[in-house]
């Protein structure tokens, strides 16, 4: 109880905040994509950048890390594809749609508070690693599987040229491609800049989560339920479940173990639903399941926080 009145409940207070600000007509849909432009255009990638820039990345880029979280989102992606179709007959787009929806984690905006405020700050650095490579996999996973299923278009290699042109114009992208750039290659930076970044860098989350909350608000309740809990299901469970037995045979240390689990027990994220949208396949399915899954998340985190070592 401990853990979901100290750790879990502050962050999704913000979010809720956010969330009841725009219900009640005190914050305008407006103001929150602005509040998420500057979010997810500025701040969030200054945080990256300091994040990547200062990593060891020898020793937190960690295959066993990394194969258990990326292994455990490729499962949830299958099961929820699969059981899309098999179960629940759905075409094979909204399959699709629906195996993303598994994918994608909330490493960012989830993941990152929640690791902090269980674990410290000098938790996150496996966070980090796993960031910095979720979009480019997760993107490529889901928008090639949605190619092959199509078969039209400009077909799988036009769309992989689209898809890597979008990826390098993705502020969260530079943001980690100019980090790993300067921890590489050791360049010194100013005071006076790592300071400006900072002050930035506090912004970030505290903004981002109180205009999820109002991002959220706008994603109703509809679609099919039984898909929509089937999807939530694997995220919440089936996707940390997978990582939990991945990184227990792969011998991952404590602190790495902690973060996969965590984040891959994480709701899943916005970019479900526009993943969703970009095709029109399973809209409703997708935004229900951002917003549901958010919800419940807060019971889920803290049963994995407790069982966690």
């Amino acid at each position: 109880m401990q853990a979901l009145l100290d750790v879990i409940l502050p962050v999704f207070l913000v979010l809720g905040f956010g969330y009841v600000a725009v219900w009640r007509g005190l914050f305008s849909e407006a103001g929150v994509d602005g509040l998420m432009k500057f979010t997810q255009h500025f701040a969030i990638p200054c945080l990256l950048f300091r994040a990547v820039s200062t990593l060891d990345l020898g020793q937190e880029f960690d295959w066993r890390l990394l194969s258990s979280f990326y292994a455990g989102a490729t499962a949830g992606f299958v099961l929820g594809l699969v059981g899309a179709r098999v179960l629940f007959g759905r075409s094979w787009e909204d399959s699709v749609a629906i195996g993303f929806v598994c994918l994608f984690s909330n490493s960012l905006l989830l993941g990152l508070p929640i690791t902090e405020r269980a674990y410290g700050a000098d938790a996150l650095a496996p966070n980090y690693a796993i960031i910095a490579v979720h979009s480019p996999f997760c993107y490529g996973l889901g928008l090639t599987a949605m190619e092959i299923v199509r078969n039209q278009g400009t077909g799988l290699f036009g769309t992989a040229g689209a898809i890597l042109k979008a990826m390098f114009r993705n502020a969260l992208v530079i943001g980690i491609a100019l980090g790993l750039a300067v921890n590489l290659t050791g360049i010194p930076l100013p005071a006076v800049l790592t300071d400006a970044l900072d002050l930035m860098v506090r912004a970030a989350l505290p903004a981002a989560l109180f205009g999820l909350g109002g991002i959220l608000y706008r994603y109703r309740p509809e679609g099919d339920l039984r898909v929509i809990l089937y999807a939530c299901a694997i995220s919440l469970v089936a996707h940390p479940a997978i990582v939990w037995g991945m990184g227990s045979g792969l011998g991952l240390e404590t602190g790495p173990f902690r973060s996969a689990v965590l984040t891959a027990a994480m709701a899943p994220g916005v970019n479900a639903y526009i993943f969703a949208n970009m095709y029109g396949a399973a809209r409703r399915v997708a935004a229900s399941a951002v917003l549901i899954g958010t919800a419940a998340s807060i019971l889920t985190a803290w049963v994995w926080l407790a069982v966690l070592p």
